[in-house]
């Protein structure tokens, strides 16, 4: 599943940078960076003190889960935003099993990362990302 979900994301960042190059248009990136924002704004209102204890942990499966269907959009392949749509739950499964590893913080500032990088890096970053993850998982 992992590899499916890696083959899906760096075929669309791939697609998306066929399109625009290494300087992705802000219509492109809005709704991931969108996301983000989202994500910061649930650790900010969940405060300084034990934050990740307090966080709706699943608005922020959810949440982050809507960030990564957006990368996959960005492609706009009719055909790689419905297979990704179709395997939603099990990603939602994925990032369940991978919260443990993260806080907020960390999830927000990795993902940051990731947008930034996906324009000139491609498929590359997120390859990288997502056997980050892996590796997380497997306690490696």
């Amino acid at each position: 599943l992992r590899d499916l979900l890696e083959s899906q994301h760096a075929g669309a960042v791939r697609i998306a940078g066929e399109r625009f190059g290494e300087e992705w248009p802000e219509e492109a990136v809005a709704p991931a960076r969108a996301a983000l924002d989202r994500l910061e704004q649930l650790a900010s209102e969940a405060g300084d003190a034990d934050a990740d204890a307090t966080v709706d942990w699943l608005e922020v499966e959810r949440i982050h889960a809507d960030f990564h269907r957006a990368l996959v959009e960005a492609s706009a392949s009719p055909r790689i935003i419905e297979t990704h749509a179709a395997l939603g739950s099990e990603l939602l499964l994925f990032l369940l099993h991978v919260r443990p590893h993260y806080t907020l913080d960390s999830l927000i500032a990795e993902h940051r990362t990731l947008l930034d990088e996906v324009p000139t890096r491609g498929g590359d970053a997120v390859r990288e990302h997502l056997e980050h993850s892996t590796q997380l998982l497997l306690g490696g």
